[in-house]
């Protein structure tokens, strides 16, 4: 038997850092879109377990989540896994969470496990923050440590350009110079209830987008920033950094502006640029199998 999965990236169209946690990690609130950039992952079964990629840079030893996704699904259980790297790594698009949600969905048909979403999830919150929300795609919100994940109504944005300049960005680094503090459930309650207010709002999308991690990141990594106001300067309607970097999004009305604006970045050599959409939630589903399958 053998199985190909797509695994899409993600962006943040929202980003707040709201506290500290007592376990040390950061409660957030975060608003989740799936996007068209996408690696492709294999399976099939074997006598002995392996990964494969065709990226030499990424690791296939047992760092790389997609084998901690396979053991924690089933320690006795054998394949060979492909991987064709595409979405480029630490730039805050989850690449490595979309990998790890892929394998749970195709080693657990692979496997014939027959375990529900709700039961992937559970395996995955172990395995990274964003797991979850791999699950089921589209537009959502996180919570808290982000692997509390509420469907939301996909939005209708436009046409995207996505950059990743060049450079490493750390995540524990970009927490640790926010200086979060400290906050009672009262008061991270009554935040929650405003940002879900601000999602919900009909102008989200024409408001103004927030990242709490960009002053900070920008600051260490100023091509980050440059990469932003570019996107800006050649007629993104928006555009943000997405996680803790290092990619940017921007957001464009018409086809034709992006267009010319992925021509004006043709002299951006150390910019890696991508054309994207936004995959709806439905659309996620039906690409990864999952279509009618419990949440």
């Amino acid at each position: 038997m053998k199985l190909s999965l797509p695994s899409f990236a993600k962006i943040n169209l929202h980003l707040r850092v709201l506290g500290k946690r007592y376990d040390g990690f950061h409660d957030l609130f975060t608003v989740f879109q799936t996007i068209s950039l996408a690696d492709d992952i294999t399976f099939e079964l074997a006598d002995a377990s392996e990964l494969v990629c065709d990226d030499p840079r990424v690791p296939t030893d047992a760092t790389n989540l997609i084998v901690r996704a396979a053991r924690a699904l089933n320690p006795k259980g054998t394949a060979r896994i492909s991987l064709v790297k595409r979405i480029p790594m630490g730039g805050g698009l989850g690449g490595g969470s979309a990998n790890a949600a892929t394998a749970l969905i195709g080693l657990n048909r692979l496997w014939e496990l027959g375990l529900s979403t709700n039961q992937l999830a559970s395996i995955g919150a172990e395995i990274g923050s964003d797991v979850p929300f791999f699950l089921s795609g589209g537009t959502a919100l996180g919570m808290r440590r982000g692997t509390e994940i509420e469907d939301f109504p996909d939005f209708e944005a436009g046409p995207m350009v996505l950059i990743t300049p060049d450079g490493h960005v750390s995540t524990a680094g970009a927490y640790a110079s926010l200086h979060a503090q400290n906050l009672t459930n009262a008061e991270l309650n009554r935040i929650l209830r405003v940002c879900r207010s601000e999602a919900e709002s009909p102008d989200f999308l024409r408001s103004a987008l927030i990242n709490d991690f960009e002053p900070a990141v920008f600051a260490d990594f100023p091509e980050i920033g440059r990469a932003k106001r570019k996107l800006l300067e050649f007629g993104a309607s928006r555009a943000l950094m997405s996680g803790s970097g290092a990619s940017v999004f921007g957001i464009f009305d018409k086809e034709e502006t992006r267009q010319t604006a992925l021509k004006a970045l043709d002299d951006e050599v150390n910019w890696r640029r991508f054309a994207v959409a936004a995959i709806s939630r439905s659309e996620y589903r039906e690409k990864m199998g999952i279509a009618g399958q419990d949440l």
